[in-house]
């Protein structure tokens, strides 16, 4: 297993100022959103009815990775940072992840397939099971990362004193009675132990706790103790579930599980929206890109305000998950409108992309439902807050 300090000699530091923490935590931000869209393709190409067991492993890792995006932005808050959700932070699929190293693919957009699940097996791969990285390159495992941010919080703690660091407004903490789900409670961050602790579900989520396949929910939330994300998706992608006392580089030793992967709708994943819209006059598809697009924009949009000093409006991305579920079901029943694509079996995907267009038009719109919101339920309207960069919605 590779150290912080071993990075830091590879040429991926431990942050040894504030700035540079913040920049971390705000590439781990990003490291969780982008693997969020590849999850949720994985999911909704699976054909309705088929494959319960990989629908809903894929669900759970895909909750757990909203709920570390959300303590990622709370530790970012907490460290006196603010957390940066627009069109300029995401890069457009197959993406690279922020400052991985060079055995680190980029990541794309696939259905649900054996290939898909590979590359859901290599973003969450645990450090001990992951090569050192190149003298030079980024980190080769997301633990890696993630080990780097806790040597460097600590070091900070110890040279400026706990309160010089932890300086963020305790109002912008986003706490369980604004956002649950089952992966998880989310939990404010407000000094070295909760933060630490954030770090340590993340990271026990994806890999594991120590030299084992479980995750730490039972001690930390309470919950029923479940197989960390990477082997979960082993199980999937062996058709094997493990046994109570199999190791990380066992091989599943349990039942099988009824994995199909022809029960899938297939898509050609590096389709645009460009592509589409050459066919628009004789396919629905184009316009229906265009309104899931628009409403990942508001959910986002939704999810960046939240972010910033109004955690209530976690509320408002809730029904918003549920309608982007539903438009990405519809793109995925349709083939795709280029005949070459159909002729091969392929059907129409979404592709997380937003326009300038599409970004002020959900800017708009999330300021004018947070508004409404507010005054619903009569709390006092920030209107600076709601012109500001803080609501605008990412890409």
């Amino acid at each position: 297993m590779i150290t912080a300090l071993e990075l830091d000699k590879a040429g991926f530091g431990v942050p040894k100022t504030l700035e540079k923490l913040r920049t971390y935590l705000q590439a781990a931000l990003e490291v969780e959103h982008l693997t969020i869209p590849v999850y949720m393709t994985g999911m909704y190409t699976i054909r309705p009815g088929t494959n319960r067991t990989a629908y809903y492993a894929i669900r759970a890792v895909l909750l757990e990775e909203m709920l570390h995006m959300t303590l990622v932005a709370n530790l970012l808050n907490a460290v006196g940072g603010s957390p940066v959700v627009d069109s300029g932070v995401v890069a457009e699929y197959p993406a690279e992840l922020p400052f991985s190293g060079t055995g680190v693919p980029k990541i794309g957009l696939q259905h649900f397939s054996p290939e898909a699940l590979e590359t859901f097996l290599r973003i969450e791969q645990p450090k001990s099971m992951t090569p050192k990285p190149e003298p030079g390159s980024g980190w080769t495992s997301i633990g890696q990362f993630y080990d780097t941010i806790r040597t460097g919080l600590e070091n900070l703690i110890r040279d400026l004193g706990h309160d010089r660091v932890f300086t963020g407004d305790p109002g912008r903490q986003v706490g369980p009675e604004d956002f649950y789900n089952s992966g998880g409670e989310v939990f404010p961050v407000d000094g070295r132990n909760s933060a630490l602790e954030a770090l340590e579900t993340i990271t026990e989520q994806g890999e594991g706790v120590g030299d084992s396949i479980w995750n730490s929910n039972d001690r930390l939330f309470g919950e029923q103790r479940e197989l960390a994300h990477y082997f979960r998706f082993n199980e999937i992608y062996t058709g094997r579930s493990y046994g109570p006392d199999d190791r990380p580089k066992d091989r599943p030793s349990g039942p099988l599980i009824d994995v199909t992967w022809d029960d899938a709708h297939p898509i050609h994943g590096d389709s645009k929206v460009a592509d589409y819209k050459r066919y628009e006059k004789t396919s629905a598809v184009y316009e229906r890109a265009v309104a899931f697009n628009a409403r990942y924009a508001v959910l986002l949009g939704y999810l960046n305000s939240a972010f910033n000093g109004r955690p209530r409006d976690m509320a408002l991305a809730v029904p918003t998950m549920l309608e982007l579920r539903d438009r990405a079901e519809q793109l995925y029943h349709n083939p795709h409108p280029d005949p070459a694509q159909a002729a091969l079996g392929r059907f129409a995907s979404a592709t997380f992309q937003i326009t300038p267009r599409e970004d002020a038009l959900a800017a708009e719109e999330v300021r004018r439902n947070i508004r409404a919101a507010a005054l619903e339920a009569g709390r006092p309207i920030d209107l600076a807050a709601l012109s500001s960069d803080s609501v605008e919605a990412f890409a």
